[in-house]
């Protein structure tokens, strides 16, 4: 069977779209599953839409990467994304064409620092991981190429104000992908400080402010990237062997902070796409937190101590799915106020059926990684606004933390983890090493004991969360009925 390519694609007769040829208008640092599946996705579909004619050269950010997979298959690989939409099974298939070229940085550092001097370069891409965006002092302006990411986007800025000797209207709009809050502000943060490091000239500093935008923007589609067990069926229907399969969810939102002119700029809103150009991106990522994010964090623990392993077998459980209903629709949407009722409630619908993905095994005990600090960010504001709103608890939330707290009952530290039981099956607890250590010296607690302590964990919450009334008398109520009754059957009692 032949790789992928274009050629191979023109013997197998293929009708779809595909864009051989363009302009490279985009740099992308980062040539993994996620930027493939999203942001090289919907730059196809702008080009197949609105004939943008827009190529992407990608640099892979690290010295092991695909670049030579990628050039090998002409840049061209398939993507399925595969969901529900409105309750139906969606599945759409696509072969992405927008990648012109790979380069490798670590074998060629100077096809990288070419692309300055292309004039109709506009767009930088990034997603370097959460890690990526660090300012790293030993990183130096003379290496090939410098070693954090920031340091080689600074010394490439650098190259573009000079082939350009400090032209405006040749900046560059950065467009962060990084999954940490403020990507763009910290990447520009970052850039900020290299060129002070790196004592560059300040006509260089003024050119940043002036031509660049550091855009943050917020990402949000779950990809599942090359799909293993059935790659070998997938390339036999298609006809080719693709090294760079791509799988993700069928839902997707790219919300970039950034100057209103950037929406009549990048061709996005014109393609039907769902891109959104706002002066903030905090309102969007606030409703994602606390909607999707923070029911997840309420029912992952409690799931997995009823006998459930993945978020799908959890929906497919008419308790699990009543209480996570009306944990949306009576505890969370309630309370955030600023939105319209109808949006929040349009939002809940897409929740969930994200969450009954067929197509996604997505694993309770990896999502209940770090629920310390989770919880805090998630849950804890909307306990205290629905608190201050109607005087009570909002239960099914106060029912997810006496959860965390029965969950997080450990009994050996090992290996960065604290070691507990679900029955005869032991499971690995992973959270800060503070949060681990308090646990484990509270291991001999009662649950009630527990709840206590872990309630005035001030260092936890950023204050005592006995002064919310009541709020401990009902975590002590919902763990009596948990080792009473069992945690399914407050399930079923919160769900009607």
């Amino acid at each position: 069977m032949e790789r992928l390519s274009y050629k191979t694609l023109e013997k197998l007769g293929f009708e779809g779209y595909l864009m051989p040829e363009g302009t490279e208008r985009v740099l992308q640092f980062g040539e993994g599953n996620f930027l493939r599946a999203f942001v090289d996705y919907f730059i196809d579909l702008a080009n197949e839409r609105t004939g943008w004619g827009t190529k992407v050269v990608v640099a892979q950010p690290i010295a092991q990467g695909r670049s030579e997979d990628i050039n090998r298959q002409d840049g061209l690989y398939t993507v399925y994304l595969r969901g529900l939409e409105n309750g139906e099974q969606v599945i759409r298939k696509r072969v992405v064409s927008s990648i012109s070229r790979a380069l490798n940085p670590y074998e060629d550092y100077g096809a990288l620092l070419a692309c300055a001097a292309n004039p109709d370069l506009r767009y930088i891409v990034s997603n370097t991981t959460e890690a990526g965006i660090a300012f790293d002092e030993n990183s130096r302006f003379d290496e090939e190429p410098p070693g954090s990411f920031p340091a080689k986007l600074t010394r490439f800025l650098y190259e573009r104000y000079s082939c350009f000797k400090g032209e405006a209207g040749k900046g560059l709009v950065i467009l962060s992908c990084e999954l940490i809050d403020h990507n763009g502000d910290e990447l520009k943060r970052c850039v900020g400080q290299y060129t002070e490091l790196w004592k560059l000239e300040p006509e260089f500093a003024g050119w940043l402010d002036r031509e660049v935008i550091f855009c943050s923007t917020m990402v949000d589609r779950i990809v599942t990237g090359y799909p293993r067990a059935e790659a070998e069926t997938l390339n036999a229907q298609n006809g080719y062997e693709d090294l760079l399969l791509d799988t993700g969810e069928v839902f997707a939102i790219w919300v970039i902070e950034g100057p209103k002119e950037l929406e009549d700029e990048l061709p996005f809103k014109k393609a039907g796409l769902p891109v959104i150009v706002a002066e903030d991106c905090t309102p969007y990522k606030k409703r994602k937190v606390r909607m999707l994010n923070g029911v997840q964090t309420t029912m992952v623990l409690a799931s997995y101590l009823s006998g459930q392993d993945i978020v799908r077998k959890c929906m497919e459980d008419p308790a699990i799915y009543s209480f996570m209903e009306r944990c949306v629709y009576d505890e969370i949407i309630p309370v955030l106020t600023e939105y319209p009722k109808e949006e929040l409630e349009d939002y809940a619908a897409g929740l969930f059926d994200r969450l009954c993905n067929p197509f996604i095994d997505h694993s309770l005990l990896a999502i209940s990684l770090n629920t310390t600090s989770k919880w805090k960010a998630r849950v804890l504001p909307t306990v205290r606004e629905y608190q201050a709103a109607t005087g009570g608890l909002p239960p099914r939330l106060t029912a997810g933390f006496a959860a965390y707290v029965m969950f997080y009952r450990g009994e050996r530290l090992e290996e960065n983890a604290l070691v507990a039981h679900r029955g005869e099956t032991e499971y690995r607890i992973c959270d800060d090493m503070e949060v681990l250590r308090f646990f484990e010296a509270h291991k001999s607690d009662s649950p009630v004991e527990l709840a206590g302590a872990v309630c005035r964990n001030e260092a936890f919450w950023g204050g005592d969360l006995t002064e919310i009334p009541g709020f401990l008398e009902l975590v002590t109520e919902y763990l009596q009925l948990f080792e009473r009754e069992g945690v399914h059957r407050v399930f079923e009692l919160l769900g009607n």
